[in-house]
């Protein structure tokens, strides 16, 4: 079905940012010099968004100063990027760490749950390939940007928001990294920001086994999943949690399917369900009926990222895996498909529409290439 037509603020040109710089601080203030308006409004809305849900300004700086350290004993070259990040916006260092650790700060709100995110990979014989929807409050429509950054161990290419150091995207190592965020009752501050280990991931591993070795080795106090897949052909979604950190590999189809709820039985019993329930559990089962008849029928599973994302595409009456704001409803209720991702670790790009997955065909995709600057 198709969906229906809403009308999402974007910028009549999406920012995107190149950054050639192999030094973690210079590239930081790269970064920061070019998002010099954008960072501050993105500040003052998560600012709302934090307020509705009951944190006090001193609340986030501690948390954000918590986050910085536990980053920078990780790896200190994130927190360099993330100082000079500050530094070229203006703005203070604690005051990044706060955005590049929203999620967990949102963690302990009392009145705003997270947004919703969709994601397929399909595995063949030698390959992988995988789309998904990036959906998040409507108001921060206009504060992401595509990315670049030749400049790291791995280039990596992808989407992310304002004055965060990455979210979704591909390496040129060939290794994918796609999105999606959970909820457990232990979520908090204390360990390395789902963002930033992100950011850590396609920088540095150069194959889905040493990105699960990475993601294993970090402190973890928030929870979040990664669908990883690679070159080679390996793919594996992983239920990242504080209670530990569990793989899920390709369904008999070779479909790998995650929406917002935990996979792995033994971390059900800490799920905050009353956050996407039942509406994930809907979303992935919708997905996989799709996925399933699609099966039965030879050559119908999708062969391409094209195939799949149109997978995403869900209209009236359907789950909403392509997600349309209700622009009457308040702040912190208003969710949209910001962004629909397709990733290729075979040509090493990233695919990026301005748009829900209803708009394939009328929007225009930007290609990305994860490219090694020439050293």
């Amino acid at each position: 079905m198709e969906a229906p037509m809403t009308v999402i603020p974007r910028p009549a040109h999406r920012l995107h940012i190149a950054l050639h710089e192999s030094d973690p601080h210079a590239r930081g203030v790269a970064r920061g010099e070019q998002l010099r308006a954008g960072i501050p409004a993105a500040l003052d809305v998560y600012a709302r968004l934090f307020a509705l849900g009951g944190i006090t300004w001193e609340g986030i700086r501690q948390d954000a100063e918590r986050a910085l350290d536990v980053i920078g004993a990780f790896r200190p070259e994130a927190r360099a990027e993330i100082a000079g990040i500050a530094h070229g916006a203006g703005v203070e260092e604690w005051q990044l760490g706060a955005l590049n650790a929203r999620t967990e700060i949102l963690a302990r709100s009392t009145a705003v749950p997270p947004g919703e995110c969709s994601t397929l990979v399909r595995r063949t014989p030698g390959a992988a390939f995988g789309a998904q929807t990036w959906d998040w409050h409507v108001e921060l429509s206009a504060y992401w940007h595509t990315l670049e950054s030749p400049g790291t161990h791995h280039a990596f290419a992808g989407l992310t928001e304002h004055g965060i150091l990455a979210k979704i995207g591909i390496n040129s190592a060939g290794l994918a990294l796609h999105f999606n965020i959970l909820g457990h009752i232990r979520d908090g501050i204390g360990g390395v920001p789902m963002h930033v280990l992100a950011a850590v991931v396609l920088s540095e591993a150069g194959s889905v086994a040493e990105a699960v070795e990475l993601v294993r080795s970090a402190p973890l106090a928030s929870s979040g999943s990664f669908a990883l897949f690679d070159a080679a052909g390996d793919a594996v979604l992983l239920d990242i949690s504080p209670a530990g950190v569990h793989e899920i590999g390709p369904d008999g189809q070779g479909m790998l399917l995650r929406t917002n709820h935990f996979l792995t039985p033994s971390l059900t019993s800490g799920e905050k369900t009353w956050l996407y329930q039942p509406d994930s559990e809907q979303r992935r089962a919708f997905l996989a009926a799709r996925c399933e008849r699609a099966g039965r029928m030879p050559g119908q599973l999708p062969a391409d990222t094209d195939a799949l994302a149109s997978l995403l595409v869900t209209g009236e009456g359907e789950p909403p895996v392509t997600c349309v704001p209700d622009l009457s409803l308040p702040l912190g209720q208003r969710w949209a498909s910001l962004a629909t991702v397709t990733l290729d670790p075979a040509t090493r790009t990233a695919r990026v529409l301005d748009g829900t997955p209803a708009d394939i065909g009328a929007v225009r995709w930007r290609t990305l290439t994860a490219e090694p600057a020439a050293r």
